[in-house]
This record gives C-alpha cells, structure tokens and sequence, in this order.
C-alpha cells in the first residue's frame, strides 16, 4: 500500500503473556511481516477519540474471546463496547473494514445489529497467521484503493509513474531544486510528492480543467453529487475569481444588477469589469460592528422596483425598456459573522424576477450536509426549484472544508424551464481560469468533496458544531464562575442548552430580541451559525454607548498572536474566531486558557515588556506602558470619538451614485484623477473602492460621492493613526503620505467631479 494506514487491533491481551495474547500478537507478526503496519491496544478507552482512529486505519479487528465472555456480566459489557464503538465508527465511515476475532466463540454468540457491520471473524488456529494476515490486508488494501476521488488518484498515479518531465513547469519534478543550496532548502521543505505533482496541462491522463474533460471531469460530477447540484465546477483562484466567472456568465455592459451591500469586494470587481448597473439592498448592523441581515421587505420585488427607478442610471434604463428586469441578484450567505438567510423564502420571492440569483456561499460549504442548516444554503438534497431563474451557489472549499487555499468551487441548480449552456458559461469561465493551474489545488478540490461524502461529512460538521458549542459552555461557566468581575461574552442567543447540538429554533433570529441588535427582523428569516464565533471584550454596550471601563480587541488579539493564536477578524470591542472542521478540544481549549493569562495581566497591569515584547520591539514607546492602562488609552480615544456609532452610521448612510462604477473605474485606468486631501473630500467622487479592515467589507465603490459621515469617519482614521501607532486603522483605498509635520492621507478621486 503506497499510503501508511495501520491495522488496528483492540484485544485486551494483546501484551499479556498467555494463549490468547500469544496468538493475536503472531497475527500482528503475520501483517507487520507482509509491509503493513499494526497497532494494538488494549482498550476502547474513550470511544469518541478512539473511533477518530477510522481515518488513520486500514481496518480493525477486535477481540472477543473466551475470558471475555467468561460470564453473563462481562459477555454484556463487551457487547455494549461492541455496540458502542460500531455506532461511532460507522457514524464517520460505513466502509471501513471491522474483524471481530476469537478462539471459540462465533458468529451464533453476537447479535445481528454487531454482526452486519463486520468485514469477518477471525478464528484462531484454523488457518496459519500468514493467511489470515494475507486475507486481512486483501480487504484493508481494497478499502484504501476505494478512497481517493478520481481526479486525487489521477494524480498519484501520475506522480508514481517514474515519467520524465519534459513540459513546465521548469522545475521538472523538483529536480531544478536540487541544483541550488535554497532550492534544496524548498525541496526538503515541500516534499517531492507535490513537486512530481505539480505539472502542467499538457498532461492527457490528468484531464483538463479548462474544458472539464478526462479525471478533472469526472471529479466535479462526483463532487455536484456529493453537494447535491446539478453541476460544478472547480477553482483554483478562490471565490473571488468564481463570482467573477458567474457574473461574466450572465451580466453585459448596462445591465442592472442587485446587489448586496455587504457583498464581497470581488463582487463589485464584476461590476466594473461587465459595465453593470448596481442597485444596492442595505444590510442592518448593530454597534458591535456586527453586519446584520438585509431585511426581507427588501427583497419584495415591488421595493426593489421602487430602488431601481430612485438610481438614475438604473432609471435610464428602465425608460428605455421598460420591460427589462435585473440580471442577477447577488446575495452573501452567509455574512462574515454567521447570519444566514432563509433562501427557500428569497427563492419564492424573487423566482423570476430576474434571470439569475447567485449566492456568495464563501463561508458556508459546509451547510449542505447537517440538518441544522435547513432551509439556510442555497442548494441541497429535496430543495425545490426554482421555475425560471438559475441558482448559482460560490462556495471557498478552503475558508471551512479542508481545501487548500484558493480552493473554491461553482455550484448551479438549474431551474424547471431551462438548463444551464454549459458551453456559453466555459466561456466565462476560460476569461477567468489561468491555463496553468496548480494541481494540488484541484486535488484539494476533490478530496474536500470526497471527505464530505455521508455520513462522514454530517459527522465532522457536526463535530464543528459540537466544539463551538461546547467552547460557549465553557466561555460561560468562566464567566460564572468569576461572577462580577469582568470577563469575555460570546456573542449569541441568551439561552444555550447544556449539552449536545442545539435546535436550530434557538439560533433563529426574532425581531426585538436585544442580543442581536438588529432590531426587528423578520421571525424566521434569518438564523446565526454557532461555528462563526464572535467574541466580544468589554467597554461597549449593543446600544452603542461606552462604558468606562474598555479593553479594545485589537490589544487582545495582539496579545494572542504573540501566543500562537491568530484570528480570523478584529473590531473594535469583538473578534471572530470559525470553527471548522480542523479545529480541536486542544486549540479551543487553549484559548480559553490565554484569554485567562490576559485577564490576570490585565488585573495586575504588568507592563507590556513583559507580555507582549514582539509587540514591544516593533513599538518600543509602550515598552514601560502597564496593560490596563494602554487599554484605557485606547478606550478613551474610541469613546471620544464616539466611534461606534460613527462606523454604524457611515454603512446606513445614504450613497450617492454619481457615475456608473466602470466609468469612475475608467478613470482611474486612464489617470484622468486626482488625489484629494480627506478634509477636502466631501462632495468628491470616487474612483477606487474604499474598504476599511475590519471589516473588509467597500465602503464606497467607484463612482459614489463622498457624505459628511464618511469623511468624519477618514478624519478620525488620520487621528487615531497618528496618536496610537501600532494600532493603525487599515483603509484599502485611503492613501497616507509621509510629509513635512507628518502623514496625510487622501483618496483618489475622479478629477472635477464636485
């Protein structure tokens, strides 16, 4: 067997000097003698961890011999392990093989519910050790050949074949490595299994992703049956590269399109790039700077008429043929922080009302294959179709399955009176899609697929599920326990039950609950995914308003990255962590512990030489700075500023749409701009997308004019900047430039557009 999958054996004399331990350890020779690893326990231990094994293993074999049996008691409680550890095995992997092993008992001594989950019975003595280890390793090397995906096992075919590279790229298998002292460094680093991997398209028995033919073919089928689509479609450029593809796809100069506020940047690149016309659905957000749902009466088809004839450009349009209707609705499902939508209601909503409704599934791949999700993701198993608009569903294999980075892919469910043109979309796609493709990335593509295939997809999402509840739990048992001193809450519903995976009731968001801070939501509309995770560190109320007392986020985020922990997003008084499917006891753990070492230096005001000295070297002001009252600093600016409700207020305010966003972006191309001082923006037009991080979400796109919130916002950024460095705030697009007396920042405007 190329790969190393042991053969597991659970016999309670396995080291124990006796006839029982004596045979199966002749057995463990047998199989290590024939290139096979083995090893052997002597327990089930804790079954849970114990049946993690299923995806180390060849097979199992299992002991139920006479000493075992001796009695009625002891026969029940190796039948109940028995029944146990089936149960967990089989409830990650249906195929893996199981023996069951014994000197004289047989197969009239186990119950039928045990025996149709067993490969065989091993009875000792009847046959020679060889033979049975022969048979043993026939029906494991089977199991193993059954795993990979086609276009994995493509690959490794490839790679093992020993063929001399004459195509790029030109390092030839990673032999170009070998000729240099850091080439060799990066060939040790990185291995030789993914340099002989890495090989271009010239490649036949490797297939084409350009055209979906040959094992890259056969790998998006397997992974649109496994997804439960009707096609898909592999990338190997991240989701931002398949909503371009989609919106190439389907959207031409002049288009209207709708568009989700909150979207991701990518999406507003395609705007841009095909001349579309952007109308625009504003998400609710609450002061935590947590982005919200966009409320269901926007989706009625009346209100977004009523939006598209309040857009000049889209009005133009509109008096020009009035029988023309949007070409896409693009919608983030789900938002950054967890909120989804109901989608079956948005399809029945919207069906028709234009030609197609993408869904940006970036950060929920993992939906498809746990009942808590529901109606919440866009394509699934028994999902009712649409009658006349496509569904097109853009999902990061890599953001929460375990795809490599880039890892992306295309979903479509075609809808009753039309089917995708797989040809006019390849030629969307082709725009997009290098001609040289990393093939690991393809690879990762179709292994995530292929891990998700049930029932083990359903149990490890269920894992995540499990493990970001329990953190909460015991988020809220430190904070019990710490009574009224401060502590971290996790943001979320008040009640949360004390064991097991939730109902999905009681994530669902209902309009007036003060939790969310969204004030009335549609009853049913939208539900939080308990794997996102948003912590929130004290100093601000849901209301906006600060208390006296803060500690902002980016200092404890600081603080855990010098530990070895780094997170996913960071606010103002909130970070967020995802619970994926890699995440462990271990690591959550982990961080419940240093969230405790920074409360106790925090209480002590240990100086930040001493807790955060990377931090220190590269910031040597605050060297001597105690870490309570650098937090306090902090604090103090933000609630002078009242910055909570400014960031609130600048993504609900008004956006003026001055010019179509491709012909600002046009001039940005042709430098037919000018760079403008922030004091002097108000009334300007934009030409480039400004996006502050966090959240990362545009705040203005090209061709909006600047309002007075936004430009208070700009002058707090250059405030903020200048009085804590080290703590910058980041503003994609707000360009600061070192001058005489300090920075000063501006933003590239459309030149003599007031």
């Amino acid at each position: 067997m190329r790969f190393q999958f042991p053969i597991v054996i659970i016999d309670e004399d396995f080291r124990t000097e006796n006839t029982s331990g004596s045979g199966i350890r002749e057995l463990a020779t047998a199989i290590e003698n024939q290139g096979v690893g083995v090893i052997g326990y002597t327990s089930y231990g804790d079954l849970t961890s114990f049946a993690q094994q299923q995806s180390r293993a060849a097979s199992f074999i299992v002991s139920i011999d006479d000493e075992e049996f001796s009695t009625e008691d002891s026969a029940d409680e190796v039948l109940g392990n028995l029944y146990a550890f089936l149960a967990e095995i089989r409830r990650r992997n249906p195929d893996i093989p199981v023996y069951l092993y014994g000197e004289t008992r047989t197969s009239r001594h186990i119950p039928n519910d045990v025996l149709r989950e067993l490969r065989g019975f091993i009875h000792m003595h009847e046959d020679t050790p060889d033979f049975v280890a022969r048979h043993i390793i026939r029906e494991a090397r089977s199991y193993l050949d059954s795993l990979a995906p086609p276009f994995f096992r493509a690959l490794v075919d490839y790679a093992n074949d020993g063929s001399y590279s004459w195509h790029c790229p030109g390092h030839s298998g990673g032999v170009a490595f070998l000729k240099s002292p850091v080439g060799q460094m990066f060939h040790q680093f990185f291995g030789e299994n993914m340099l002989r991997a890495d090989v271009c398209n010239a490649v036949d028995e490797l297939g084409q992703l350009l055209d979906h033919t040959g094992p890259v073919e056969a790998s998006e089928r397997n992974a649109a049956r496994i997804f439960k689509a009707d096609h898909l479609f592999f990338v190997t450029n991240g989701t931002s590269t398949s909503n371009k593809i989609v919106w190439h796809s389907t959207v031409a100069a002049g288009d209207i399109v709708i568009v989700d506020r909150n979207c991701h940047k990518s999406n507003l690149h395609a705007i841009m790039m095909t001349g579309a016309i952007p109308v625009f659905l504003t998400p609710t957000r609450n002061h935590y700077g947590i982005i919200g749902p966009i409320p269901k009466s926007e989706f009625a088809p009346e209100t977004i008429r009523r939006k598209i004839m309040a857009n000049p450009f889209a009005r133009e349009v509109m008096e020009k043929n009035p029988n023309a209707k949007p070409r896409i609705l693009t919608l983030t499902q789900s938002t950054y922080d967890g909120i989804l939508y109901n989608v079956e209601q948005i399809k029945e909503l919207l069906d028709g009302e234009m030609d197609s409704l993408h869904f940006d599934e970036a950060w929920i791949p993992h939906a498809t294959f746990h009942d808590f999700y529901q109606n919440f993701h866009a394509i699934g198993e028994g999902r009712p179709r649409c009658k006349d608009s496509m569904v097109f569903a853009t999902q990061s294999t890599h953001k929460l399955l375990a795809g490599l980075s880039q890892a992306s892919q295309i979903l479509v469910q075609d809808p009753e009176n039309r089917k995708l043109d797989r040809h006019a979309f390849n030629e969307a796609y082709l725009m997009h899609t290098s001609t040289s493709p990393q093939y690991a990335i393809i690879a990762s593509c179709d292994v995530a697929a292929a891990m998700m295939e049930a029932p083990g997809g359903t149990a490890l999402v269920e894992e995540s599920l499990l493990e970001a509840l329990d953190f909460r739990r015991a988020m809220r048992q430190v904070d019990e326990a710490y009574g009224r001193d401060w502590w971290f809450q996790v943001w979320g519903p008040d009640e949360l039950s004390d064991d097991g995976i939730c109902d999905p009731e009681e994530w669902t968001l209902r309009p007036g609950d003060l939790w969310h801070g969204f004030g009335e939501v549609e009853d049913g509309f939208n539900l939080l995914d308990p794997i996102k995770t948003t912590l929130l560190t004290p100093g601000l109320a849901v209301d906006g308003s600060f208390d006296e007392m803060g500690i902002p986020a980016a200092i404890v985020t600081k603080f855990l990255a010098e530990h070895g922990v780094v997170v996913e997003k960071t606010g103002l008084y909130s970070f967020f962590i995802m619970f994926t499917i890699g995440i462990t006891k271990g690591r959550w753990n982990t961080l419940v512990a240093l969230l405790q070492h920074f409360k106790d230096h925090y209480d002590k005001n240990l100086p930040l030489y001493r807790i955060m000295p990377q931090f220190v070297a590269r910031q040597p002001r605050y060297e001597q700075t105690g870490l309570r009252d650098l937090c306090q600093e902090v604090h103090e600016v933000y609630r002078r500023h009242d910055i909570a409700r400014l960031t609130t207020e600048m993504y609900l305010s008004e956006m003026e749409p001055a010019m179509r966003p491709a012909d600002a972006f046009t001039c940005m191309a042709h430098r037919d701009i000018e760079r403008v001082p922030v004091d002097e923006l108000e009334g300007r037009v934009t030409a480039v997308m400004l996006t502050p991080y966090p959240p990362g979400i545009p705040l203005l796109v090209p061709g909006e004019r600047f309002n007075k919130t936004i430009v208070d916002y700009l002058r707090f950024v250059e405030t903020f900047n200048r009085e804590l460095p080290g703590f910058e705030t980041d503003v994609h697009g707000l360009i600061g430039e070192d001058r005489a007396g300090g920075k000063v920042y501006g933003v590239d405007c459309v030149a003599g557009r007031h």
